[in-house]
């Protein structure tokens, strides 16, 4: 039986080209190898899952592919890396200083990848500085981090940083439809763009979601098994609570809320995300925001179906109702009681009683 490569190791990319979502990044590491401007201090520092750890190795092959090292194998090209978080002590530190002034065999350079750099100690920081200051000429450090702000700042200056961002949901959607076809699983477009969406710009997090869905729905992505087993509140049900709320018809908002706390769903997280379905259909009723709705195709098509039956001014009215209800969910002593009075103000804006109305949005 052939032994399961997940797919984050299965697609890391090899070369600059096949970053996702990094071009500034990885256009400025490859100019430097060309012009042979590249510092021997280099820092990675941005969230997980971006390309930190991958950008750092296709850095060090590069530059020893530079200085005429050949071969496949990483002692070949020189590389060496460390896991600060397991070796963060004094003596690690001095190990690998030790190990600095060894001159390669061959190629010109030796770079030394350290991951999770903030974990060091303070004592392992300071016995670094002095090599980090002046380092001997062939050797390279490219330090990697998910937390800058842990580093002391002796250190900092003496790096040339680089902060990656988190990657665009369309950048992570357009890599996932590029390992679903290599894979041969079949999908729904709006099922890929709900895993971007929720791996919130780390790319590793999507594919790791990627594979359990594909497990999950025997190699075939629909919405409503994204979903399920993403534990996300269907679009659905934020299209039918603004029904409700336009017809004024208060029961059936309360009946569907019940519906989503039996499913599990958590009355904050629900305010929040129909104050960000308010804000979707705000965005869908002008064509020069369009372009700012984060969804799929086919929901594209409900929010621009839908945002033609509400007024802009029920919009800002049932936004501002939403936000009021989120600063006031944690302090209340009755939280479903807290979201149910929201509910029903959002129901009463298009009432004709005026005082009720004037009541709700106070």
């Amino acid at each position: 039986m052939e032994n399961f490569v997940v797919s984050a190791r299965k697609y890391r990319p090899l070369n600059f080209n096949d970053v996702v979502g990094q071009a500034a990044i990885t256009a400025t590491l490859e100019q430097a190898i060309v012009t042979n401007q590249l510092p021997q201090a280099l820092l990675f520092c941005g969230p997980r899952g971006v390309g930190k750890t991958t950008c750092a190795r296709i850095l060090a092959r590069k530059i020893n592919e530079e200085n005429g090292v050949e071969g496949d194998q990483d002692f070949a090209f020189n590389i060496f890396e460390l896991d600060a978080a397991s070796n963060n002590s004094v003596d690690d530190i001095r190990s690998l200083i030790d190990q600095v002034r060894i001159v390669p065999q061959v190629g010109k350079y030796r770079v030394y990848i350290i991951d999770e750099v903030h974990m060091l100690s303070t004592q392992a920081f300071n016995a670094f500085l002095k090599t980090l200051e002046e380092p001997p000429a062939h050797a390279i450090f490219i330090l990697a981090t998910t937390e800058k702000h842990k580093i002391i700042p002796t250190i900092l200056s003496r790096c040339q940083i680089y902060d990656f961002k988190r990657i665009g949901v369309e950048d992570i959607k357009r890599h996932l439809k590029h390992v679903a076809d290599k894979e041969n699983v079949a999908y729904e477009d709006d099922a890929l763009h709900l895993i971007a969406q929720k791996a919130d710009g780390a790319l590793r997090d999507s594919l790791s979601m990627f594979d359990r869905m594909v497990t999950f729905t025997q190699r075939n992505l629909t919405v409503s098994a994204v979903t399920e087993n993403l534990n996300i509140l269907d679009y659905d049900y934020y299209f039918k609570m603004t029904d409700a709320f336009l017809a004024n018809d208060i029961p059936s908002a309360l009946i569907h809320f019940d519906e989503i706390l039996k499913k599990g769903f958590d009355g904050h997280l629900f305010i929040n995300g129909l104050g960000a379905h308010f804000r979707d259909l705000l965005m869908a009723k002008t064509a020069n925001t369009i372009h700012l709705l984060e969804v799929g195709e086919q929901t594209k098509a409900k929010y621009l179906a839908h945002a033609q039956k509400c007024s802009s001014l029920f919009l800002f009215q049932a936004i501002d109702v939403c936000n009021q209800t989120d600063m006031q969910y944690k302090a209340s002593k009755n939280q479903r009681l807290t979201v149910e009075i929201c509910l029903m103000q959002l129901a009463s804006l298009t009432s004709n009683d005026d005082a009720f109305k004037k009541k709700s949005i106070e």
